[in-house]
């Protein structure tokens, strides 16, 4: 059964805690996880970029020469795509991107980055992630305590506002909770660090 160490907010180890095998212990399946991302990056795209055709670019309606006896080339609107201010061949429109990945592929995707972590072990639990006020330097010095100075995940059992705020202005630490985690930022993150009672939330949501 894989192990984590737990240590406290000064960055003292203080024991060990035992991950469940269901979530921590698996093979992970790259497929899935590489599925995951793909899912994740699509849904955030907007999909808002847009651009005319030759139908939608205003003027165009005089044929600008005629057809014969011009030794140019013939044209038939100063608006077709090879003219400047000519429209768009196959011009971008607002789509959705977006796409539902099924529910098992998700779970099992999740469960193998968690699985990922713990094997490089790069999971670190603490005992209780909280701050007495909103203040980045002493969240910094925090992470230094831990072993976290590079991109980290913390991930708490509830929003806690004066965690969230104290870790926003440190480049590469991100915020989340128990609840709505995903293989995106678990991946993109070189460590994963967990309130214990953020951990006990994990493993009770994602064991099934």
């Amino acid at each position: 059964m894989p192990k984590a160490a737990v240590y406290n907010m000064a960055g003292e180890q203080i024991g060990e805690v035992e991950l469940s095998e269901a979530i921590f212990g698996i093979e992970p399946n790259k497929s899935a996880m590489h599925d995951a991302v793909k899912n994740y990056l699509a849904n955030r795209r907007q999909g808002t970029q847009s651009a005319l055709t030759r139908a939608e670019v205003s003027g165009g309606g005089k044929k600008p020469w005629r057809q014969k006896g011009t030794g140019r080339a013939r044209q038939g609107s100063t608006r077709a795509p090879q003219w400047i201010h000519g429209g768009i061949v196959f011009a971008p429109k607002p789509r959705d991107y977006s796409y539902t990945l099924n529910k098992k592929v998700k779970r099992l995707a999740l469960k193998s980055a968690l699985s990922a972590k713990a094997a490089a072990g790069e999971i670190i639990v603490v005992d209780s992630i909280a701050l007495p006020g909103i203040k980045t330097k002493d969240f910094k010095t925090f992470l230094t305590a831990i072993g976290c100075d590079g991109k980290s995940l913390v991930v708490t059992p509830e929003s806690r506002e004066t965690v969230v705020k104290s870790a926003r202005n440190i480049p590469g630490v991100l915020t989340t909770t128990a609840t709505i985690l995903n293989v995106y930022d678990i991946l993109g993150s070189r460590k994963f660090v967990v309130d214990r009672a953020a951990l006990s939330i994990i493993e009770e949501v994602f064991a099934q």
